[in-house]
């Protein structure tokens, strides 16, 4: 019998280590800036066209790279930065695993330019699917430029995993952000499809964030530093009313290198406590200065996640940094500070600062949230006969009608006898009803009422547009015009209308009839963040997730002080709606206290 085990070829093996290391455009982004990084560039440019499908193209001033390093660059295994064992546990720098352009020149065809300071030729090197097509001398700049064309064009059923345009823009726009975030002393600029998108100089971390995010951010941050003797805490974190109710603008930095961390996430967000409204996540960007032997960065391909041989220790003192930058603006309680963090005495001293803002801030505690009822309700689903709960929900939805309608609208004679609706706070209706009386909440209600509207319009094409007496530009991130470009076909369903203008910028001409008038701006800009804190909690299709969205914002605002006949149009069209006990998210629009349990209130 043969010999069945074999070596497989560079060219098959490189497009394995691809796998790990350049999983979509994005990937490619990431691993090119990086590089321009490290080798000192004070100015780089980046360029994709088609979503970086077609081109990848990163350009730097950096120090350039020989004939010979040019060549080996794109070896497996290649690196400038290991050459013994002990530096893995001393990496400061970005990208070193040594097989990023290895694994690049593996998927796409690939173009380097690059010449040092003290020669008078650079290279010019041509590589695809891990060949070298073409090498020889070139006239260019100091500094390295490479372009990445047609991605993945030789593994075409990776190609086609690809999402579409503006979501594998948005991925890109991330990672351009974490570079940029990490590196402010360095000028950045992007370009996509020859439109340049950000221009950002070269300035404070403060500058660079508001380059990014745009002037409104300058007024939200609150500097956060600390220092103790084994790390140093620097950067900005954002005022409690300023959070939103979606993740993406949280930001670590462990030596400059971006990584996700859920642990450090939660030292940060515990600081907030009492400060923020439930599923609210406040704005920040930190770094961490500390000695890489404390930090494990090769964990994962894409190096984002690391490991820490003390993670309690720097869990306690992010924690302690980010209560001493609210206490020092005003925003939340005094603490003391002054002394030294003792790492013996973190928990204590946590403790007794979160003791201290329940008291000062207990009317900010907000209540249950939702999502632990949507988890009871699950668990009723699982252990129970849909079927059974079918029957029950309908009969006790009959029964309901029977008693509102009966005690409402009754025959002739008795319409004189109509009970009057109460509000309670600006947020419930109370009507008597035969067996009782019903509580409703006027902003569930409302949100039922509109998800199945637009619902309907959604499914027939049918959402009425106002035009806008005049159309109001809204300016978005980029990660967030992407989104809305994506969401555009949906959204146009709704009745909004809206064109671009450019550098994130669009024009909205019209927004659905109901709405109007309105701050389209406001609206606009909430709906695409509601959209994005569905998208995040919830697996569901692109025109659901939408409708909640736009029904879910446009609730609170129709929900004001109701003079007596829009609270009775209110419960009446609650209860024309298909299912008018829930919201979409599974909580209850009413409840029904009857005679009995009032009675047993006053034990009689």
């Amino acid at each position: 019998m043969s010999d069945i085990i074999h070596l497989l070829p560079d060219s098959i093996a490189n497009q394995i280590a691809a796998g790990e290391v350049v999983q979509r455009p994005a990937s490619v982004v990431k691993e090119m800036l990086e590089n321009s990084v490290d080798a000192g560039a004070s100015s780089v440019q980046l360029i994709v066209k088609d979503a970086g499908k077609t081109l990848i193209q990163v350009v730097d001033d950096g120090i350039g790279m020989s004939l010979t390093d040019a060549r080996m660059s794109f070896e497996r295994h290649a690196t400038s930065k290991i050459k013994t064992s002990e530096d893995l546990f001393k990496i400061t720098t970005l990208g070193f695993r040594g097989e990023a352009l290895a694994s690049i020149a593996a998927v796409a065809q690939v173009e380097m330019r690059t010449k040092k300071e003290d020669e008078e030729l650079g290279t010019l090197l041509t590589i695809e699917s891990s060949e070298v097509k073409k090498q020889e001398p070139v006239s260019c700049p100091k500094g390295t430029s490479i372009s990445v064309k047609n991605l993945f064009y030789n593994v075409p059923a990776r190609r086609n995993f690809l999402k579409s345009n503006p979501v594998e823009l948005r991925h890109i726009n991330d990672e351009f952000q974490r570079v940029a975030l990490a590196n402010p002393q360095v000028r950045f600029s992007l370009v996509q499809n020859e439109l340049e998108t950000f221009k950002l100089d070269d300035g404070k971390l403060s500058k660079r964030i508001v380059q990014l995010f745009g002037k409104n951010y300058n007024k939200q941050l609150i500097p956060c530093q600390e220092e103790t003797p084994l790390l140093k805490i620097s950067g900005y974190i954002g005022k409690p009313e300023h959070a939103k109710k979606t993740r993406g603008e949280q930001f670590f930095f462990i030596n400059n290198r971006f990584i996700k961390n859920s642990y450090l996430n939660h030292s940060v967000i515990r600081a907030y406590e009492g400060l923020l409204k439930a599923d609210y996540f406040p704005f920040y960007v930190l770094n961490i200065d500390i000695d890489p032997v404390h930090v494990d960065i090769n964990v994962h391909p894409t190096k984002t996640e690391v490991k820490f041989d003390d993670d309690r220790m720097l869990y306690g003192v992010i924690n302690s940094a980010v209560r001493q930058a609210l206490a020092s603006f005003n925003v939340a309680p005094s603490l003391d500070f002054s002394a030294d963090v003792s790492f013996d005495h973190l928990n204590k001293t946590r403790e007794e600062g979160l003791s201290q803002q329940e008291k000062a801030y207990s009317s900010f505690q907000t209540i249950r949230p939702s999502q632990e009822r949507l988890e009871k309700l699950d668990e009723l689903y699982a252990s129970a006969n849909l079927e059974e709960i079918a029957t029950i929900e309908e009969a006790e939805k009959e029964r309901v009608h029977e008693n509102i309608f009966s005690s409402s609208m009754g025959s002739e004679s008795e319409v004189e006898e109509k009970k009057p609706t109460y509000q309670l706070h600006e947020r419930y209706l109370l009507r008597q009803v035969k067996s009782g009386m019903i509580v409703l909440d006027k902003e569930a209600a409302m949100e039922r009422i509109l998800f199945e509207q637009y619902q309907n319009q959604m499914k027939s094409g049918s959402g009425m547009s106002q035009a806008c007496l005049f159309p109001q530009q809204v300016k978005l991130n980029p990660s967030d015009y992407a989104l809305a470009l994506d969401l555009k076909e949906e959204i146009n369903l709704l009745g909004f209308e809206f064109e671009q203008m450019g550098e994130q910028l669009l024009v909205i001409n019209g927004v659905p009839s109901e709405l109007a008038p309105c701050n389209e701006q406001e609206v606009f800009e909430g709906l695409i963040e509601q959209y994005k804190h569905n998208a995040k909690k919830l697996d569901l299709p692109k025109k659901e997730s939408l409708i909640r969205a736009l029904a879910k914002r446009t609730a609170t605002n129709k929900c004001q002080s109701l003079k007596n006949e829009e609270m009775d149009h209110l419960i009446d069209r609650l209860f024309g709606c298909e299912q008018p006990n829930y919201t979409p998210e599974g909580n209850p629009t009413y409840v029904l206290l009857s005679l009995e349990q009032i009675n047993d209130w006053f034990r009689r």
